[in-house]
């Protein structure tokens, strides 16, 4: 019997060649296209899909770089958990409003939400000789509320977020002058009268170091919201949400919805904090926060958040946080004045928006 010659071959053969063929040569197009693809291009599309690897290498920078310099006082546990405590306050609020900037809004009232609760705690617990449980609960309830107030705004009025939330912190800023009447309840009044809202403040200790339980909170709150954002719908919407509105709503996204979530959780984690705020300040006063608007804005963004919404993570927010506290507590033991320790953190965020300016290019 004689095997039939290529000409002869079935019309399937052939056209699986043919495949075949088009496959090689459409993976090795590829191939040569990655390989003439300039390095700095590919870095780019790296940092794009990684958020918080510059963020990273700057934190890992400073580190080095304060240590040399100062290597027996910087490197030290005790100053090294001296820093986590600084920053603990504020990458609990920069976390509320990471959830925020990925979905391509801004709060401006994050700081006074929290400000305004830890008040209402204090003088629940103080003053009317409320059991301290119900003042915790009524302090993140109301942060809670706030929260939802704000998301409201955004959903129900179509209200641009900055402008929504900068009419909010008014708002709540004269709530809370009103409610404390311009007091603060000493750390005296609270140690005697509601101990419990001052346990987020002590410490466990070990080879010179000091961790509070308030950053043992922050790693819960951490938890939890990275859990949402990676692992639930609602958090994959966020992101939807945030990198084109409309796309998200097309493909049945309730976008209404996940605004008003987003803002509400931002909240909840602001009454947390609230009861962070009492226990590593010990008292509660109607001025504290006063910059925490504008410093959890500088940790989601120094962490790699686009501010347009839809790339980012709560990681690296807790990185800026950590980076703008070594930078100031570097530079205090340096010798440098408040002044530079400023500057040096304003030009991180200048450094950091210019990058994501950058990293956008690569979607156009």
């Amino acid at each position: 019997m004689r095997t039939p010659d290529s000409s002869q071959a079935s019309p399937l053969r052939k056209e699986s060649e043919s495949e075949g063929a088009l496959s090689w040569s459409n993976t090795a197009t590829a191939r040569f296209g990655d390989e003439r693809t300039p390095l700095i291009k590919r870095f780019q599309i790296f940092i794009h899909h990684h958020s918080t690897f510059v963020p990273f290498i700057i934190l890992l920078a400073s580190l080095l770089s304060f240590g040399m310099a100062d290597g027996t006082t910087f490197l030290s546990l005790f100053n090294i958990s001296l820093v986590v405590q600084q920053v603990t306050i504020i990458a609990t609020v920069g976390i509320a409003q990471t959830l925020i900037i990925l979905t391509a809004g801004i709060d401006l009232s994050v700081g006074t939400i929290l400000v305004l609760s830890h008040i209402l705690m204090a003088r629940l617990a103080v003053q009317n000789g409320l059991p301290v449980e119900v003042a915790l609960a009524a302090g993140v309830a109301v942060g809670t509320m706030c929260g939802l107030l704000n998301g409201c705004l955004v959903t129900l009025l179509r209200l641009p977020p900055f402008i929504a939330t900068l009419g909010t912190w008014s708002i709540f800023g004269a709530l809370n002058i009103w409610y404390s009447h311009g007091e603060t309840v000493a750390a005296g009044q609270i140690a005697s009268a509601a101990p419990l809202l001052q346990l987020l403040g002590k410490a466990m200790r070990f080879y010179g170091a000091a961790i509070t339980y308030g950053f043992v909170m922050l790693v819960f709150v951490y938890s939890g919201m990275w859990y949402l954002l990676n692992k639930t719908a609602l958090g994959r919407h966020i992101y939807a949400t945030g990198d084109d509105n409309e796309a998200a709503r097309l493909a049945g996204i309730n976008t209404k919805r996940t605004l008003l979530a987003a803002y509400t959780i931002a909240g909840f984690i602001c009454g947390i904090g609230a009861w962070i705020l009492i226990g590593r300040v010990g008292a509660a006063s109607p001025l504290a926060g006063g910059t925490l608007n504008l410093d959890s804005i500088t940790a989601v963004v120094i962490g790699g958040t686009s501010l347009f919404g839809g790339r980012g993570s709560i990681t690296g927010t807790l990185i800026g946080a950590l980076i703008v506290g070594v930078f100031r507590n570097g530079l205090a033991l340096s010798g440098a004045d408040v002044v530079w320790q400023e500057f040096s953190v304003g030009v991180l965020i200048l450094f950091a928006v210019a990058i994501d300016q950058w990293i956008r290019r690569v979607a156009k």
